[in-house]
Order: C-alpha cells, then sequence, then structure tokens
C-alpha cells in the first residue's frame, strides 16, 4: 500500500493519518462542509469534499467515498471507528472495488454485529455467557416464561445494538410487555432491526474489554485488558488498564477467552472483545467490536504497540511480528474522554466555540484530538473533543498524573466532562478500585461538583486577597523624618 484514504472525520481520522506518515506512506482525507478547515484535512497529502454536514450525506456515503478512493489510486481505506467502520456491506463493496478495507472481514463483521449470531459463533468453546435466551423473542409470553426460569432482573437487548439503545431491564413480569414494545421499537429505529433477545441482568457488573490483533497467518494475541466501567447513559467515559481487580490469573483466562472468540468467527485485524464481569469475579462474554476502538491508545501506552500500524500491516499481508509471551505489561495508562457536554446539566451536549483550547503536555502525557482554538463544536456529529490519556510507572501515580494534566489542559467556549474527570479521579471508590458500572448513578450529582468548584473559588480569593496584602506591604513607602527637606529649612 502507498496511499490510504481515512474515511472519517476529527481526532480519529488525524490520529490514524500520523501513522499514515510516520509509515511513509501518502493519506487522503474526505470531509463534510463543515469540516473544511479542520486539521485532519489540513494534514493529510490530499483531501476531498463529500458533501453538507450531515453525515447521511458525507461520511456515510459509502458509495462516494469508494469513487473518489478509486479516481486518486487509492490502495487502502481505513474507517476509523463510529460511521461506517462496522459496516460489513461497506467492507464488501471496499473489497468489491479492488480496494484493501483495513479492518476485519465482511463475514466475521457481520457474525460479531449481531449478538445473536455472536453467541452461536462462540458457543462451541465453552466461553461463559450470561445465561438466557440465545435467539430473538417477539412473543412476551415466551419472554415471561425465559425471565421465570433465569429469575428477575432480566435485560431485553437489541441484537443490532450498542450505546445502550434498545435496552430495557425488567423487575418483574408486570412490566415485561411495556418495556418489550419499547425496546423493539427503539431497535427498529436505531438500527432497522427489531430482533430483542432476553438474558439475566447481572445487577453490579463491570465492563471488561480485551484488546485482539489477529492476522492473515492464524496468529491471535490478546494485548490485556481494559476496564471501562465509569460511564453515563452506557457509554464510557473514563478507560484504564490494567484494570485494578484483575489477578494474573484471571487475566489469562479472559485473555484467552477473547483470543477464542476472535478465532471463532476467522477474526483478522485489530478489535476488542467485551465482556461483563459480576461481583463474584465471574465473567461472561457480551460482544466483540469489529473496529479500533476509542480508547486503543490507553493498550498502546502499555504494550508499546501501534494498533493503527498493526491493522496497516496486516491488511498488507504481514504476519504479527510478535508472539503472546513477548506481550509484557508496562505500567498504567488512563484515559478521559473530553466531551462538550454539560456535568452539571445531564452531560447535555454543549455547543459553541472553542474560544481558549491549550492542551497539556509532559512525559507521558498524550492528547489526540481534531480541534484547535477558535474551531466551532458542529452539531452534526459526536460532541467528543479529544482524549486525554497518561501513562505512570503505578496506578496512583498515572491517577496523580491525569489530576494535573486536567488542571493544565483550558477549554472555554463550551462545557466539557473535565471537572466531571475530577470528580471521578478524586472520588475514593475509583481510587480504591471499587466500583461498577453505576458509579455515576451511586455517586455523582452535579451539586457535588458545583460544592467542589464554589470551595475552589473561595481557596483562590482567600489566596488573592493574601496575596494582595503582602504585596500591599511591600509596596508602602518607609517614612524618614531626618529626610524631611521642609524640617531642615525650618530649622
Amino acid at each position: 500500500m502507498q496511499k490510504i484514504l481515512v474515511a472519517n472525520r476529527g481526532e480519529i481520522a488525524l490520529r490514524i493519518m500520523r501513522t499514515i506518515r510516520k509509515m511513509g506512506l501518502r493519506s487522503v482525507a474526505v470531509y463534510s462542509e463543515a469540516d473544511r478547515r479542520s486539521p485532519h484535512v489540513l494534514f493529510a497529502d490530499e483531501a476531498v469534499c463529500l458533501g453538507p454536514a450531515p453525515s447521511g450525506q458525507s461520511y456515510l456515503n459509502g458509495e462516494k467515498i469508494i469513487a473518489y478512493a478509486k479516481q486518486l489510486g487509492v490502495d487502502g481505506i481505513h474507517p476509523g471507528y463510529g460511521f461506517l467502520s462496522e459496516n460489513a456491506d461497506f467492507a464488501q463493496m471496499v473489497e468489491d472495488a479492488g480496494i484493501t478495507f483495513i479492518g476485519p472481514g465482511p463475514e466475521a463483521m457481520r457474525i460479531m454485529g449481531s449478538k445473536l449470531a455472536a453467541k452461536e459463533s462462540v458457543k462451541k468453546y465453552n466461553i461463559p455467557m450470561v445465561p438466557g435466551i440465545d435467539r430473538a423473542v417477539d412473543d412476551v409470553n415466551v419472554a415471561i416464561e425465559v425471565a421465570n426460569r433465569i429469575g428477575y432482573p432480566v435485560l431485553i437487548k437489541a441484537s443490532a445494538g450498542g450505546g445502550g439503545k434498545g435496552m430495557r431491564i425488567v423487575e418483574k413480569a408486570a412490566d415485561m410487555q411495556e418495556q418489550m414494545e419499547r425496546a423493539i421499537s427503539e431497535a427498529k429505529s436505531s438500527f432497522g432491526d427489531g430482533a430483542v433477545f432476553i438474558e439475566k441482568y447481572i445487577t453490579s457488573p463491570r465492563h471488561i474489554e480485551v484488546q485482539v490483533v489477529a492476522d492473515k497467518f492464524g496468529n491471535v494475541i490478546h494485548g490485556f485488558e481494559r476496564e471501562c466501567s465509569i460511564q453515563r447513559r452506557h457509554q464510557k467515559v473514563v478507560e484504564e488498564t490494567p484494570s485494578a481487580i484483575i489477578t494474573p490469573e484471571l487475566r489469562k483466562m479472559i485473555g484467552d477467552a477473547a483470543v477464542m472468540v476472535a478465532k471463532s468467527c476467522n477474526y483478522i485485524s485489530t478489535g476488542t472483545v467485551e465482556f461483563l464481569l459480576d461481583h463474584q469475579m465471574n465473567f461472561y462474554f457480551l460482544e466483540m467490536n469489529t473496529r479500533l476502538q476509542v480508547e486503543h491508545p490507553v493498550s498502546e501506552m502499555i504494550t508499546g504497540l501501534d494498533l493503527v500500524e498493526q491493522q496497516i500491516r496486516i491488511a498488507s499481508g504481514q504476519p504479527l511480528g510478535f508472539t503472546q509471551e513477548d506481550m509484557k505489561l508496562n505500567g498504567h495508562a488512563i484515559e478521559l474522554r473530553i466531551y462538550a457536554e454539560d456535568p452539571l446539566n445531564n452531560f447535555l451536549p454543549s455547543i459553541g466555540t472553542l474560544t481558549r483550547y491549550e492542551k497539556p503536555h509532559g512525559e507521558g502525557i498524550r492528547v489526540d484530538d481534531g480541534y484547535e482554538e477558535g474551531m466551532a463544536i458542529p452539531i452534526y456529529y459526536d460532541p467528543m473533543i479529544a482524549k486525554l490519556v497518561v501513562h505512570g510507572k503505578t496506578r496512583t501515580e498515572a491517577i496523580q498524573k491525569m489530576l494535573q494534566a486536567i488542571k493544565d489542559y483550558r477549554i472555554e467556549g463550551v462545557a466539557t466532562t473535565l471537572p466531571f474527570g475530577t470528580f471521578v479521579f478524586e472520588h475514593e471508590a475509583f481510587f480504591s478500585g471499587n466500583f461498577d458500572t453505576h458509579f455515576v448513578k451511586n455517586y455523582y450529582t452535579p451539586e457535588k461538583i458545583k460544592e467542589k468548584q464554589k470551595a475552589n473559588a473561595e481557596i483562590a480569593a482567600i489566596a488573592a486577597l493574601k496575596f494582595w496584602i503582602e504585596k500591599s506591604k511591600m509596596l508602602n513607602p518607609v517614612e524618614h523624618k531626618s529626610t524631611s527637606w521642609k524640617r531642615r529649612l525650618a530649622h
């Protein structure tokens, strides 16, 4: 491959292009009219406009992307994450056009794109799965029968779902009809597929995922686990690796399970296998994400791998240059997703212009972003501004480094999740490692951040007053009566 088109925008497009340039290859950016002056467009060797701002007319227009790729002599297309990254039909179209899709094959994407098909695929490997039914259900009586067998509470889940959509918790049989109708309706509107299934609801789970890398020669390795339990609206905000509670023995078990999941569908490229971990440390297969994850930088920091480079090399037909035995945990890494959201107002999007934008710097600090000072946050796309990632020798060192980096990050013009990050990293539950996916529900309220901000403002005011008083004393003139010339003349 000599030229790669990145079918994405913002921070992930820029991050991918940096590796492309490092490898001595050329990059092509695509952009919507709203992103005309975005950093990823200016960084690329070539760039083409896809159309108006709405993603349906730009970043989701697979046919236009492929047409431009052919016109510009592109060898490979990297989809990043989101948009078309897990669209098996798009991957097939890319291959049919004689262009290399930098990711897994369409068939693996189809299998793992359906939670029901994924369960069927991994079943023969005896990988633990949450108790439930592994086929679509549309009859409320069948759903109640399953729920009675496995015990309430249960979870209704959309087979094609993700991001918390098409999910409903049911506490008792009387609520099943209404919750099933809602889940099916939301699944149809969000994914075009109303298939839902029932499984046991794990009441206090931790969300643990494992990075896998697989080549075209049957070699599959895992790059250890990531802890992703700090979430809002079922979507991650904080990720770290390694998990504070995973033992070496459990790490091997869950890593081996992830490798088997990848092998079950003949997976190629990088991917992530997700598990739920209950309070008794039992893990259950959840799903597989057939793409590069948002949180991939934390895995890169502790393994030393450039996962985008691995994707490109694998797509080019090269075997992995390392084995599982070569994988060593190096320190601790934490990531905070910085969204243009207001944590004081239920994390609602905060659209505006970045009137001030200054990034933290220093050893072990990495910022993946796609914005600069003066740019506006578009309303059309995900409101993530950047990913702030830190690395330390220990978890404690990484937490302290993250807290300082948050203080050094200056963003004005929009509300962000930076104050929420401070709340998380200063909280005893996070520091001790004793938390689960209900962290926000159990510990967080906007009032707690407001109280902290008020206290900080009072401390700052007192410090400023003390500073002013001390400076005032230093500047007061000293009277010397003996030097008064008027007094001397009078004598």
